[in-house]
């Protein structure tokens, strides 16, 4: 099974790109959504237990966390230490899942994945792009958001330009949704006839 690694900057059109992916039929591990289940059962002890009064009737509330670990480099540190362990062993118990089922491809939608070291979990990379007007249109649009909080998110991830340089693929969502899904289609049809050759 090939193991594609989906990743992009925020407002990139990751997501769009990884619903794509899935609607073709290619199973998709979200790495948001699994932190959003992680949050309302088994993390949620252990972030209580690290950041008392972040929890609400056995749940992660995401503001008072926010609060707590933003801005805080060694909070920040602490948190990704409970976390990223369970989100891994959840990304690896779907891909054993799906191997087991003879599945050809495999998508990890990963947003951190050049930041967190997670090359060599991927056998191929995807990288999900657009102009940085269209990025920008797209993540001040975003409730709450600002030019501030987005120059601090860019700041904290590798650049676009890198990503793109260190990409096996490239998904360019500035050229619209069709352009995208036809991408995706053609990405899915040569790692397919890889695998078949």
């Amino acid at each position: 099974m090939i193991v594609l690694g989906l990743t992009g900057s925020i407002g990139m059109g990751k997501s769009t790109t990884a619903k794509m992916f899935a609607e073709a039929g290619v199973p998709v591990h979200d790495s948001d959504e699994t932190v959003h289940r992680l949050y309302s059962g088994v993390a949620a002890p252990l972030v209580e237990a690290a950041f008392p009064g972040t929890t609400v009737g056995g749940m992660v509330d995401r503001v008072k966390l926010g609060a707590r670990v933003l801005g805080d480099a060694g909070a920040l540190k602490q948190l990704e230490a409970i976390i990223h362990p369970l989100v891994r062993a959840d990304a690896d118990a779907f891909l054993a899942r799906h191997r087991n089922a003879g599945e050809s491809i495999a998508v990890l939608d990963i947003p951190l994945l050049f930041e967190t070291g997670g090359r060599g979990r991927v056998d191929k990379v995807v990288v999900v792009t657009a102009p940085s007007e269209v990025q920008r249109q797209r993540v001040l649009a975003r409730p709450g958001m600002t030019e501030e909080k987005l120059a601090a998110i860019l700041a904290k991830q590798v650049p676009d330009e890198e990503k793109r340089r260190l990409a096996d693929f490239i998904i360019d969502t500035g050229q619209g949704l069709d352009a995208a899904r036809a991408a995706v289609a053609a990405i899915i049809a040569e790692l397919r006839g890889q695998r078949g050759s």
